[in-house]
């Protein structure tokens, strides 16, 4: 028999006595138990804030936009830094799901799902924030790219807005197949197991037939590696083009070309940082502690410490470039209005949030250490979402001219968008985590019998046997 070998000095990825059925009944019976009080809880908060946040946009669309705080200087406020903070967390996922399956990184199994279902509705909240920013929002219609068959109208391609569309379009049609076919070999599991004949018939329609025979596995590994392949690209590109929609602009602050690499290493962070959110609740809520170790928890904190290292010194390059520059325009937006000024404040957060407290992961320690990784990771995305705040509002609120200069803070219903998106996030990431298997059923039977615990426990004792038959036979024929 052949056994995959994995060095005995890696930390299983599966902790446990488990075997093949023992996983099934793990990661499936949450799913066929009655929720507990929690999940009642969480999903009434979750749609409580969504109504809000429908009854907020609803305010807008019938009074227009002047209901928000914006101004003739601050043409884009919170609607916009809230688009580009949800596209950030969408991030992680597809990275972890498309890169690290090229890389054939084992650790991604237990947390690949969770993290895709993340993605998809992250990019559903920030798909929003445009439409509604247009104002009139029946011509929502006019972004799509249609060929020239409304007479003189024609779609503007030199806009980065246009190719945002394209970007994000793409990115969830890429991330929902992805997480699909992946579910396909578990619903057919939770089919199986089904007990009333409504549950065998929805499953059984979301599983496409599956069967689990050799030519089902095979289409499926190569779809993964065909989608795989298909959005590593997207990783890199939804980023940088949502970055071109400041770094094509004229404005000081942020006709930057530092601005695409930048932006991705801080989506990925932003990214990482909410997986960390909601694996660590989920986990404990659903007793998931054999499957999402500290091994996983380890790996994506380094992964934070990296990201978060790039994007220190993306800022410290802005700051050098306006100095080095000469520019006057530029050093006066980054080291009088936006280090200084009357929304400096919102600067320094960011500074602290993103730069100074990530680097605690340095110490292992730290890194395995669920208290400190949860509260680290909210830390870091409210510093991501002040980053995106500083970079609109700080570069806007100070004009050429002093007579346009203004101040800016939302107003209710900008905020009640906000929170109103958090409830659609929260109100599918609960109904994702009651119906659907959160870890990867197949995946990590997959990896089981090379990094399961008592597969390298037993690999241990076997290594040893033979260290020691072969220190014998040397002596002996000696």
């Amino acid at each position: 028999m052949h056994l995959k070998y994995e060095s005995t000095l890696r930390e299983p990825l599966v902790d446990g006595v488990k075997d093949y059925h023992q996983v099934t009944e793990d990661i499936i019976s949450p799913i066929e138990a009655k929720p507990g009080k929690l999940w009642y809880i969480g999903l009434f908060i979750s749609i409580a804030l969504l109504l809000f946040g429908v009854f907020s946009v609803f305010w807008e669309v019938y009074f227009g936009t002047g209901v928000w705080n914006l101004n003739k200087t601050i043409g884009w406020g919170w609607d916009i830094t809230n688009f580009v903070w949800w596209v950030g967390i969408g991030h992680a996922g597809t990275l972890i799901s498309a890169i690290l399956l090229l890389f054939r990184q084992g650790w991604r199994t237990g947390v690949n799902r969770a993290a895709e279902a993340m993605t998809i509705f992250a990019v559903m909240c920030a798909g929003q924030f445009p439409i509604w920013h247009m104002g009139r929002v029946w011509m929502a219609f006019f972004v799509l790219p249609y060929p020239n068959t409304r007479g003189p109208l024609w779609v503007n391609f030199n806009s980065p807005l246009l190719w945002d569309v394209f970007a994000i379009s793409t990115y969830f049609t890429v991330s929902l197949l992805f997480w699909y076919s992946g579910l396909l070999p578990d619903f057919a599991t939770v089919r199986d197991r089904a007990k009333t004949k409504l549950r065998k018939m929805l499953y059984g329609v979301a599983s496409f037939g599956w069967t689990g025979s050799t030519k089902h596995w095979q289409r499926h590994e190569s779809l993964s590696l065909v989608l795989a392949g298909l959005s590593t690209p997207l990783v890199l590109s939804v980023h940088t083009i949502v970055s071109f929609d400041f770094a094509t602009s004229v404005i000081p602050g942020w006709h930057t070309t530092i601005f695409p690499p930048y932006f991705v290493a801080g989506a990925i962070f932003s990214g990482f940082a909410m997986v960390q959110t909601l694996l660590i609740i989920t986990r404990k809520i659903l007793g998931l502690e054999d499957y999402i170790t500290l091994g996983h928890i380890e790996a994506m904190n380094k992964v934070i410490v990296l990201t978060g290292s790039i994007v220190g010194v993306a800022y410290l390059t802005e700051l050098f470039m306006a100095w080095y520059s000469g520019v006057q325009y530029e050093f006066d937006t980054f080291y009088k209005f936006r280090a200084a000024g009357p929304l400096g404040w919102s600067y320094w957060i960011m500074m602290t949030c993103n730069v100074i407290s990530p680097q605690v992961f340095w110490f292992r320690k730290m890194r395995r250490n669920i208290m400190v990784t949860f509260i680290m990771s909210i830390i870091v995305n409210i510093g991501m979402w002040f980053e995106r705040f500083v970079i609109i509002c700080t570069s806007l609120y100070r004009d050429y001219l002093p007579s346009s200069w203004s101040y800016y803070r939302p107003s209710w219903p900008e905020v009640g968008f906000y929170l109103g998106t958090f409830g659609l996030f929260f109100t599918c990431y609960f109904l994702f985590a009651k119906y659907f298997p959160v870890i990867a059923v197949a995946e990590i039977k997959s990896i089981l019998k090379t990094s399961g615990k008592n597969f390298k426990d037993k690999m241990d004792v076997y290594e040893e046997q033979s260290v020691e038959k072969f220190a014998h036979d040397n002596t002996a024929h000696h």
